[in-house]
């Protein structure tokens, strides 16, 4: 089932069960699709693809971890304990992560298939490792694991 079925059947359900929480967070998450095949339009697109939603979500993953941070920096618990509570259904919708051992062999594996030998060409392992995991792969976390790789 596509993220966009996904979304509305997970949100009638959430309704059916009385989650104000989920329900209100799964509203958000279409909102903000509808706002990226807006913005996406004047290339000629209609809709974002599957890869493109992933994407957003995980922006919207990001953005909460932030603002659960300063909650917390503020005092704010609550606050904080909301947005947390957000990120595990937006996470719900995303694919799974691969784990640190996966990382490593994935990393290791785009090393060798472009060749690279230096930190200097940590773009090009940075590009083959979007190209083929971009959906399971946390690009933020892969980073310091090629430097690492290439010696940097």
């Amino acid at each position: 089932m596509d993220l966009r079925t996904r979304f509305t059947e997970e949100m009638k359900a959430s309704m059916r069960a009385g989650d104000t929480a989920r329900t209100s967070t799964i509203r958000m998450m279409i909102a903000k699709m509808k706002e990226a095949d807006i913005a996406a339009r004047p290339s000629g697109v209609q809709q974002v693809g599957e890869e493109g939603i992933v994407s957003m979500l995980r922006g919207m993953v990001k953005s909460r971890r932030e603002s659960a941070d300063l909650y917390r920096q503020g005092g704010r618990e609550e606050l904080a304990a909301k947005e947390e509570a957000e990120i595990a259904v937006i996470e719900s919708f995303l694919p799974q992560q691969m784990d640190e051992a996966a990382m490593q062999a994935a990393v290791r594996d785009a090393v060798a298939d472009t060749g690279a030998a230096s930190i200097k060409d940590m773009g090009k392992v940075m590009a083959a490792l979007k190209a083929k995991h971009a959906a399971t792969l946390d690009m933020a976390k892969a980073g310091p694991m090629v430097k690492a790789a290439l010696g940097g």
